[in-house]
């Protein structure tokens, strides 16, 4: 282990004990929090908070490698439950996660309005983006911009299917008339965004939903196989083509635009400092190239970091080592 991640190692275990002694707490009462009208902070040592899974880490050791590189302390924490880390990052005890624009709007607006509100999150991303920030706002929390990379859910079908019937869009699966047995998770019965909504939105007859759950190794091989017809995963799945598989477009945006979007504490790390460091991510970060990394973690069981660091360092982001 590297001094560096020594350090960051020791830092992290701190911030985890912090936030594990104060799980069971409310996080600052919106009328409380006086640092909503602050000015922007700049606290050169911070945390950066990941969700826990191969993309949510790779991330945050970008995240991390970008604001050293402006110089900045960066240290990574690993929370998994976002019922944790978010009243953590309204409190200061995380500075940074980088989070999903819709997914985290409608997160936030439950929390705000209850479970049973209904979605701000959209697939128009400008609309999106104003909802989430209007609802981080009040909690002293800043929305940074979003880059290109987005992780939507995803609809493929093997190439052989595709070239068969000449598939390219889900518009063309629906003008098909194909009946489809659809892998995905069990809930897809009644989401908005899956069955109901290919029906819907493109036609496409949806015959049955086989619960294998959402873009699974076993979701993958019923579609293989020619068992189901489709399955449902996601933009940046870096495991398609070991399964003979190709995603058709959403060329009528039925997904959520959930965009990639750093989320920071404005008191600690809301000044321009932070903001033009990630910001530099933005220029080139791309969903194929998410999905190529989370493929070098995943399926060749390269280190996050040294798979982040190869990647900001082919962009000329960071100098080589």
């Amino acid at each position: 282990m590297t001094p560096l991640l020594r350090a960051r190692t020791r830092r992290a275990l701190a911030t985890l004990l912090l936030l594990a002694a104060t799980a069971c707490t409310a996080g600052p009462s919106l009328e409380n929090q006086g640092e909503v009208t602050a000015p922007p902070g700049d606290s050169k040592e911070l945390t950066i908070g990941s969700a826990g899974f191969t993309e949510s880490d790779l991330l945050a050791q970008m995240y991390a490698l970008l604001l050293e590189r402006a110089g900045y302390s960066a240290d990574i924490i690993s929370v998994t439950n976002r019922e944790i880390y978010e009243p953590a990052l309204e409190k200061g005890q995380i500075d940074v996660v980088p989070e999903y624009a819709a997914t985290f709007a409608d997160w936030l607006n439950a929390k705000a309005e209850g479970a049973d509100a209904d979605p701000v999150g959209s697939p128009d991303l400008a609309a999106t983006m104003k909802a989430l920030r209007a609802l981080a706002a009040p909690r002293g929390l800043t929305v940074l911009d979003p880059g290109r990379a987005v992780d939507q859910n995803a609809f493929a079908v093997t190439a052989a299917y595709a070239r068969k019937h000449d598939l390219k869009t889900l518009s063309d699966l629906g003008a098909a008339k194909l009946p489809v047995r659809l892998a995905a998770g069990d809930e897809c019965v009644q989401r908005p965004y899956c069955a109901p909504g290919l029906k819907k939105t493109y036609g496409i007859d949806v015959v049955a939903v086989d619960p294998k759950g959402v873009g699974t190794t076993q979701a993958k091989q019923a579609v293989q196989n020619g068992q189901d017809q489709m399955v449902l995963t996601t933009t940046t799945d870096a495991t398609l083509d070991q399964f003979g598989l190709v995603l058709l477009e959403d060329d009528k945006k039925l997904q959520n635009a959930d965009y990639v979007v750093p989320v920071v504490n404005r008191a600690r790390a809301g000044g321009d400092g932070v903001r033009d460091a990630l910001g530099r991510l933005n220029t080139v970060l791309t969903t194929a190239d998410l999905a190529s990394m989370n493929e070098q973690v995943d399926s060749w069981r390269r280190l996050p970091e040294d798979v982040a660091r190869t990647y900001l360092e082919s962009k000329k982001l960071i100098p080589e080592n």
